[in-house]
């Protein structure tokens, strides 16, 4: 079965968490902090690969999942590092995000590879947050999460010619005569339900004495395959990276003219691409060797050299004219490579279409409110909270001195005082420090005084990232 299409979900490996252990041994007093870190979880990679021809590997698995890091141990042992995951495509697969339809990649050479979830970062141990004047830190990093999107591949086959026809035009049985590919033949509309591909050799290549391309055949086309008539454009995808369009048109059709099918071909490329409808095109004639074909070959000859397209008549049948073809599209073909190598020499390098990169700094972060809650996004201060131990009352600190460096602290306008015992509340930035005012108020009479410094800022039910107040504690 010809599989060319899935969604599928990816689930980079969580970061090991930090140990949080001391050194206990004899004649060792007060050994301190040797707690290890986690270690990284493993990524995900998609790599192309010619010994695969379709996705159906992916037709009945589509959750992958990379091992997480191991924990930091005692001694500064190291957590080992989780698995990486290399997943196999064949050549010609374009990978996207299923949310935004992003492209992520284009694998179209063998070998290439890219990462689409990096794993989580392990945790540090408590023996990177000793100083001399805190010796014996008890806190410790948890494991950064890993990545995990939805993609979907899109597999186009790598060819440089392309077949394009209405069913029963002969298109197989050329491609059998010109390669060595045996696909289905038969005496009846849409005999081909899969694209085929085959090499064609003019000369002796493999000596340095010829030429070579690659031929698709796509399944036939009819009037309507835009609107999803016989297989619509399900496989039109395989020739947008062909160069070339050889249109077969049938010479024994009884109740169309071959250039009306000419133009009804053209109509269904233009719907589903119009760069595609503007690709050279070589106009053949097929089934010559039959006499309603060869009456129909003046009128297609005129018509085709009025519109300025080259035009053959064959008989793939009986092998008439094939080598001709094929000897001009080969020519044909190095020209057109000739002419992309020259606009792309010509065109200025601020006019190239390249990929545009905008990295953005880890420390830049945004704050919104979202139902009376202050949300702050951000790749760093998401991690910073992933990564801290909320149970730990220094670990909550040390993330309030970060984010206070961050930025976050000045971002948010928030500028409070206020005392325990005696509940009075200052506040000078109107309706913000109000509302923070208020989730405070909660937190005193719910919690222990002890506990209040720690679940201040981070309430425990809040999701990542949402603060509800950063300020400072009298």
């Amino acid at each position: 079965m010809f599989y060319d299409h899935t969604k599928i979900y990816v689930k980079a490996g969580d970061g090991g968490d930090g140990s949080m252990h001391f050194r206990r041994e004899k004649f060792a007093p007060f050994g301190g902090p040797d707690g290890g870190d986690g270690g990284r979880g493993g990524s995900i990679y998609f790599e192309a690969t010619t010994s695969l021809n379709t996705l159906v590997n992916y037709r009945y698995k589509q959750h992958f999942k990379a091992d997480s890091g191991g924990a930091g141990a005692r001694q500064k042992m190291h957590g080992a590092k989780g698995e990486d995951i290399v997943l196999m495509v064949p050549c010609g697969t374009v990978i996207r995000d299923a949310d935004t339809q992003e492209v992520v990649a284009d694998l179209v050479e063998a070998g290439q590879r890219i990462m689409v979830a990096r794993g989580g970062r392990g945790g540090l141990g408590n023996v990177h947050f000793a100083t001399s004047t805190h010796q014996a830190p008890k806190e410790a990093q948890k494991g950064e999460p890993g990545e995990e999107r939805w993609l979907t591949l899109e597999l186009r086959l790598v060819a440089d010619v392309g077949l394009v026809g209405y069913p029963n035009a002969g298109k197989s049985t050329l491609l059998s005569v010109v390669t060595a590919a045996h696909p289905k033949i038969a005496d009846y509309p849409f005999t081909t339900l899969t694209p085929n591909l085959g090499v064609v050799e003019i000369g002796r290549p493999r000596s340095g004495d010829g030429t070579g391309f690659v031929l698709a055949d796509i399944p036939g086309l009819i009037d309507g395959a835009a609107q999803g008539v016989g297989l619509g454009h399900e496989f039109l995808r395989h020739i947008r990276r062909t160069r070339l369009l050889i249109h077969l048109l049938d010479g024994v059709s009884i109740d169309r003219k071959p250039w009306q099918d000419f133009q009804a071909i053209n109509r269904e490329l233009r719907e589903y691409d119009e760069q595609l409808a503007e690709r050279p095109q070589i106009v053949v004639l097929n089934k010559m060797d039959l006499p309603d074909a060869q009456e129909h070959w003046p009128e297609l000859k005129a018509h085709a050299e009025a519109a300025g397209y080259p035009v053959f008549a064959i008989s793939a049948v009986a092998q008439e004219g094939t080598d001709e073809l094929m000897a001009y599209a080969a020519r044909r073909l190095e020209e057109i490579k000739q002419e992309e190598v020259e606009r792309a020499a010509s065109q200025p390098v601020a006019d190239m279409q390249s990929p545009v990169l905008r990295p953005q700094p880890d420390d830049s972060f945004t704050v919104t409110k979202e139902k009376g809650v202050f949300v702050v996004r951000g790749k760093r201060v998401e991690r910073l909270v992933n990564m801290t131990n909320q149970e730990s009352e220094e670990g909550v600190a040390r993330l309030q001195i970060t984010l206070e460096k961050v930025g976050v602290t000045k971002a948010k306008s928030v500028d409070l005082g206020y005392h325990c015992r005696k509940r009075t509340w200052r506040s000078q930035k109107g309706e913000r420090a109000l509302l923070c005012c208020q989730v405070v108020w909660e937190l005193s009479r719910s919690c222990p005084r002890q506990e209040l410094f720690s679940r201040l800022f981070l309430r425990e039910r809040m999701a990542v990232s949402h603060f509800d107040m950063i300020g400072s504690y009298e």
